[in-house]
């Protein structure tokens, strides 16, 4: 079996990083610039599993999921928790959703949603965070349905294609998602 069912929902689950995939995420962070913006591959090559070490070889501190279909196995992307502080009970999430054809049909928010019902309940977080970049709309609007709140921004910061773009901050805490954004 490629992937294990570790966190299930109704249409995906979330699964260990099955490293046969290689060539699957070197083609997303190759052909989609978006994508590679997002992730700070934009200005570079990704030509082997070596490039993507963040990806199949996570530091102690963080938990990384495929994102996978529940019909039909397909992998659709990737989404961790990161920078996980046990004393203080944070972490960070990162998510992406890797085929365009991939994108808009609520696999991300249902994976957020996921992975925050296991940071919260299973890992005992306070609060998870995030950051993205201003010009992200898609990736704002879906953090924002599962309960996300912006409470910070670092105006300029990133200058991508020409362009200085603002970093925003988000974050929910626990309580937050126990009340109404959490799984049914």
């Amino acid at each position: 079996m490629k992937y294990y069912k570790k966190i299930i929902g109704e249409h995906l689950y979330l699964s260990p990083i099955n490293s046969d995939e290689v060539d699957t995420y070197i083609k997303w962070m190759n052909e989609d610039s978006a994508l590679a913006v997002n992730f700070g591959q934009y200005s570079q090559l990704i030509s082997s599993k070596n490039d993507l070490n963040w990806l199949y070889e996570p530091p102690q501190n963080m938990y990384r999921f495929a994102i996978v279909l529940l019909d039909n196995d397909t992998l659709v992307g990737s989404i961790s928790l990161h920078n996980i502080d046990h004393l203080n009970r944070n972490a960070y999430i990162g998510i992406f959703i890797g085929g365009e054809e991939q994108r808009g049909k609520g696999y991300g928010a249902e994976a957020i949603r996921l992975i925050l019902n296991y940071g919260f309940k299973t890992l005992n977080l306070h609060s998870i965070n995030l950051t993205v970049h201003a010009d992200n709309y898609a990736g704002v609007a879906c953090y924002k349905k599962v309960g996300f709140r912006e409470v910070g921004r670092l105006p300029e910061v990133l200058f991508i294609n020409g362009t200085y773009v603002d970093k925003i901050y988000m974050s929910i805490l626990e309580h937050e998602f126990l009340s109404g954004h959490g799984p049914t």
